[in-house]
């Protein structure tokens, strides 16, 4: 209250009004996932790896079980696969009392030189995505990666895709920060290493429902591909082999999967990059935000 008993008024200018800063310049940097995203078609390492891991220890696992926790840290995504009820229920039955953390610790060593196999025989790149790489660096954009797979198996995949003439400016794997995805530290942590401010200036491209979540989290913008990853789940050969109804039955139902990840794009694959980044320029520069 003023002395004469009056309201004191509040600074409009203060009170009443706020001020939005906008990106408006073109992408920077494009953020993408390896494994179903870049190289493995129908990301089949993580699979037949997580399958080789449980057989061992006479669990029959079903690809849908192995694969509903994908994009997570690896021994993140043993620890859920064994809180799935029907796998639990196996594993009780077999070994006679519930899985500790100790069990979890335990796979995670005996999956690693599974792993280390399954990536050397899984190590083709994606069809289109050289080509995508001369495309985005034509423009002067900056190619990141992050990844599930630990320090050593991401070792593996960066010497099988150099081989194949492809090599990030930047990757992060999951043990190399405090939380995987969801969280959206490894996208951050790219960022960094790239030296790229805004995070409206980047993309995250992925083929998991957590690695689009990751990107979201980081505010970036985000692109699910459905075809070449987790969701359609078969190999290129695989996925050649098929008839044009069972081709056009499973992208109907890869690309809805995906739909629901809330991406900002959904795309066939990598292939398909080219012309989602020039519509997200063009949203840029018109002041929309991811």
């Amino acid at each position: 209250m003023s002395v004469n008993g009056q309201a004191k008024k509040k600074p409009v200018s203060v009170v009443d009004y706020s001020y939005v800063r906008k990106y408006t310049g073109p992408i920077k940097a494009v953020i993408c996932d390896w494994a179903g995203t870049t190289i493995d078609y129908g990301s089949r390492a993580p699979i037949i790896a997580f399958l080789a891991l449980f057989k061992s220890h006479d669990i029959d696992v079903t690809e849908v079980q192995a694969r509903e926790p994908m994009g997570t840290e690896k021994s993140v995504h043993i620890r859920r696969m064994l809180a799935m009820p029907a796998i639990s229920d196996k594993w009780q039955k077999i070994k006679g009392r519930p899985a500790t953390e100790e069990d979890v610790q335990t796979l995670y060593k005996e999956f690693l030189p599974l792993q280390l196999a399954s990536i050397r025989n899984c190590g083709d790149l994606i069809p289109g995505w050289l080509e995508t790489v001369d495309d985005l660096r034509g423009q002067g954009i900056k190619l990141g990666a992050n990844t599930g797979y630990n320090t050593e198996m991401f070792a593996q995949v960066a010497e099988v895709a150099r081989n194949a003439g492809y090599e990030a400016d930047a990757n992060v794997c999951a043990t190399e920060v405090s939380q995987g995805r969801p969280y959206p530290y490894m996208a951050q942590a790219v960022m960094e290493k790239l030296g790229v401010l805004e995070a409206q200036a980047c993309i995250k491209v992925d083929d998991t429902e957590t690695g689009i979540e990751e990107g979201l989290n980081a505010g970036m913008w985000t692109v699910a591909v459905a075809l070449s990853g987790n969701a359609n789940g078969l190999s290129h050969e695989q996925w050649s082999a098929l008839l044009a109804d069972a081709q056009a039955a499973v992208a109907e139902k890869s690309r809805r999967q995906m739909a629901l990840s809330g991406a900002h794009y959904v795309i066939d694959s990598v292939a398909d990059l080219p012309a989602v980044i020039a519509d997200i320029n063009a949203k840029l520069a018109a002041g929309v935000q991811p």
